[in-house]
This record gives structure tokens, C-alpha cells and sequence, in this order.
């Protein structure tokens, strides 16, 4: 499955073609998993199965290729692998198509903690905004070759239904199947009227029926095109990363792809050991501790919250751009700006202050310090908007750069007026000093 091509829920809907028409599909070229797989107790007993376990992991084979080596070797054994929650993750070679790649995401992430080099925590770059689409996940039973029943919503996401694979046509002798074009057809399940209700389902109760989900990412620093996978079937940590990419998308208009702020953060997989709730055999609720996988975002929140800002000047910057490419002349435009904002607005119309956001220096406290400290206003403006562009009038980030500036300089007021004067001159424009000619 490392090649496997994952259904992109919720995505947009491709054009028509030959192939039909449905969701987006990121394709997935590697898998790193959750935890290991470990011989039973029965399997540990027969003799010669440690050996081949223990030599599959040191060759890094997957485990299902030692599973199946165990089953060819001894195949009074049924289940001889069962799985192990452990506090770091698994990367193997022959989980990848280019064996590669495991090495490279060891050498960059991983740590020696007393177990041999292993991946504990790593970060992740998801490759969409929505997260039904970066952890796709769904109830399923599965049979020793294929998937038997999944759910499946309705298109107006209201009903859960439970889907199996629909028979395979014959011909009109019945002898003869039918050549299928596009792949197995799919059905809802007469058993059940083609209702996924779970506390009703004979393969749920009998825990066949499962919950099963993955984490589809990029990791910073390893070349792949194709994204990653990290299954899970855990649906605490499933929950808690859904709150966690709904926080971030809040904070950022609804994105969680991509780096999460200027500094190039990004989100980080780990581990936590919790207590976790269930019910036992019995009806009574109880607690086990295990590993579970945590998503997180070790960011500066407000800096998330502070990039909003700059949503005013990238608008001017959108206008201003559609403005050159009508051909606005170039005398119309800045001579010299000292950044992207500056160019960007220097041209566009100011709007009054009731559009200022309170909690920063409005453009009349910004004049009235100025005209404190004994420099005209209107020059200072002029001065502002060839350093820092107009734009710094309507960015709470500008104009507090401006006010910072006035606080460096409050002791030495004439020494700001004669730096003002020095970058006026050269366009000619009459000093700042009040009173002075």
C-alpha cells in the first residue's frame, strides 16, 4: 500500500473525463506507522519464530513481510504478529517506494532516548485547508484480502451509510464475468438497509468494524512529491487533532496548509502517554494509560492573530497591482520604498481614521506627538510616506513604526527635524522645523 492512491474527502470535484468524476486524491508514497508489531505469546513459543522476526527487523522489513514470513514458516499460526503501542514511531525501508527517504527522515528527526535511533516527534506541513481532507478517516471491517463494509455519508452529509462492494456481473450464460471498467462498483449493504449504526452492527460489536484513519503530510527537508501517510485507528487522537486544526484555521481564515507563520513554523506529530477512558467487559468505565499521537502547534498564537492586520495593505496591493497592468504610468508610482507595503500603497487613497483599529497610535495622536515635539505634521506625513509608503496610515504596524521612531527621538527633537530635512531636500520639499522658511 505504499503507493496507494488516498480519496481526498470533502475536496473539489475534478472536471469529467474518461475516469469519471469525483474528489481530488492526493497520492501517498510512504507510510510511517504508530507503533510495532510484536509476536504473541502463543507464536513466541514455536520454535524458530523469534528468529524470523527478529531477523525481519533488523532487515528492515515491513512487518507485514514478516508476518507473511511467519504464516509460510509456520502456518499453524493464524495472527502471529500483534501490535504494540511503543512512545515513537516506526520507519522502515520497504514502507517507502524510495527506501531512501525512511533514512533520511531518521537522520533529520530522529533520537537516541535508550531504544536505538527512533522518531519520537517530527514536524509536518499539510497539503490542504481542509482537514477532512489531510486525515481522512472512516468505520471499516476488512477481510484477509479486501475491504468488506466502510461508511460512507450522503452527499448532503446527513445520513452515514454503510457500503460493501456490489457482485461481480455475469454474462448471459452466467459462466462468464463481465469485463468491469473503472474498477469494482460499490453498493450500499442490504443487511442493514445500507445504515452505518454502529451500536447495531453484528462486525462492530464483534470488533470487526473499526475506526480507521490517517494523516496525509509533507515533512520539511525530505524530497518526496508524493505525501506521506501516518495511520491511526486511536479516536482520542483523532478528536484532538481536528480541534487543533480548527483553532489554527480560525486564527488564519480558515488555512492550515502550508508553513503556519513568517518564521516558517509548522505543526509537530508526538507522542503523549494518557489516561485513556473505556468501557470494559463488564459495562464499568475504566482507565488505561497509553501512547496516544498528538498534533501540535508550537507557535506564537498572536503573531497568527497579528498577520490578519495586513489584510487592509494587501488589498491596496492587489489594486495597486491591477493598476500597472492597465498601464498606469511610472511617474504615478513611488521613486523609492523601503518596503514591498510601501510600493505597493504609495498611490492609493488613505481612508479616514474611523477605519483605524483601536489599540494602536491613531493618525492624530501621531500628528499631535509630532507637532509636540516641534515638527509640522503635513511633513511629517510626506516623510513617512516616502520612507514606509501610505500604506503605513491604515497598517496599525505602520503607524506604531512611525510612532517608535518619535519615541527614539524625543530627546533630541531637532536632530529628528534636521534627519527629516536631509530626506526631504532632495525633493525639494521646504524644511520641517514650524516657523522656520
Amino acid at each position: 500500500m505504499t503507493n496507494a492512491i488516498v480519496t481526498v474527502q470533502g475536496g473539489p470535484i475534478a472536471l469529467p473525463t474518461l475516469l469519471g468524476q469525483g474528489p481530488a486524491r492526493i497520492p501517498t508514497g510512504g507510510k510511517i506507522r504508530p507503533g510495532i508489531m510484536v509476536l504473541t505469546r502463543k507464536a513466541a513459543e514455536m520454535p524458530g519464530a523469534k528468529d524470523i522476526y527478529q531477523q525481519g527487523v533488523a532487515d528492515g522489513h515491513s512487518f507485514e513481510q514478516i508476518e507473511r514470513a511467519l504464516k509460510e514458516a509456520l502456518p499453524q499460526l493464524k495472527a502471529p504478529l500483534v501490535p504494540r503501542n511503543v512512545p515513537w514511531f516506526t520507519v522502515r525501508s520497504q514502507d517507502f517506494p524510495n527506501p531512501e527517504v525512511a533514512r533520511q527522515i531518521l537522520d533529520a528527526y530522529g533520537e537516541d532516548r535508550g531504544q536505538g535511533r527512533c522518531l519520537y516527534r517530527f514536524p509536518v506541513v499539510f497539503p490542504a485547508d481542509h482537514w477532512q481532507s489531510v486525515m481522512p478517516h472512516e468505520l471499516a471491517a476488512w477481510s484477509p484480502h479486501e475491504k468488506r463494509f466502510w461508511s460512507q455519508y450522503s452527499a448532503d452529509g446527513k445520513v452515514r451509510h454503510c457500503m460493501c462492494h456490489a457482485p461481480i456481473p455475469m454474462d448471459a450464460t452466467g459462466r462468464r464475468t463481465i469485463r468491469i471498467f473503472g474498477g469494482r462498483k460499490s453498493m450500499l449493504r442490504e443487511e442493514n438497509g445500507g445504515v452505518c449504526d454502529p451500536e447495531s452492527c453484528p462486525e462492530y460489536q464483534a470488533r470487526q468494524c473499526s475506526l480507521t484513519g490517517r494523516f496525509l503530510f509533507f515533512v520539511p527537508g525530505i524530497r518526496t512529491i508524493s505525501a506521506l501517510e501516518l495511520p491511526t485507528t486511536s479516536f482520542y487522537a483523532m478528536s484532538n487533532a481536528i480541534q487543533r486544526f480548527q483553532a489554527i484555521g480560525h486564527m488564519r481564515g480558515g488555512r492550515i496548509s502550508g508553513f503556519l507563520g513568517r518564521a516558517r513554523e509548522t505543526f509537530y506529530l508526538t507522542k503523549v502517554l494518557r489516561d485513556v477512558p473505556h468501557i470494559d467487559e463488564a459495562g464499568r468505565p475504566v482507565r488505561m494509560p497509553q501512547w496516544i499521537i498528538e498534533l501540535e502547534a508550537p507557535i506564537d498564537v498572536t503573531a497568527l492573530l497579528r498577520d490578519d492586520e495586513d489584510q487592509e495593505t494587501a488589498i491596496m496591493q492587489a489594486n495597486l497591482a491591477s493598476q500597472v497592468l492597465e498601464g498606469t504610468p511610472a511617474a504615478d508610482l513611488p521613486e523609492e520604498t523601503e518596503t514591498a507595503c510601501a510600493g505597493a500603497t504609495a498611490n492609493l487613497p488613505v481612508p479616514d481614521e474611523a477605519s483605524m483599529r483601536p489599540g494602536n497610535p491613531t493618525l492624530e495622536q501621531l500628528l499631535g506627538r509630532a507637532e509636540a515635539m516641534g515638527i509640522d505634521g503635513e511633513h511629517l506625513q510626506q516623510y513617512a510616506d516616502r520612507r514606509w509608503g501610505r500604506g503605513w496610515k491604515i497598517n496599525p504596524h505602520g503607524r506604531h513604526r512611525v510612532w517608535e521612531e518619535l519615541e527614539r527621538h524625543a530627546n533630541d527633537p531637532e536632530g529628528y527635524a534636521d534627519k527629516i530635512d536631509a530626506a526631504l531636500s532632495q525633493q525639494g520639499t521646504p524644511a520641517v522645523r514650524q516657523g522656520r522658511a
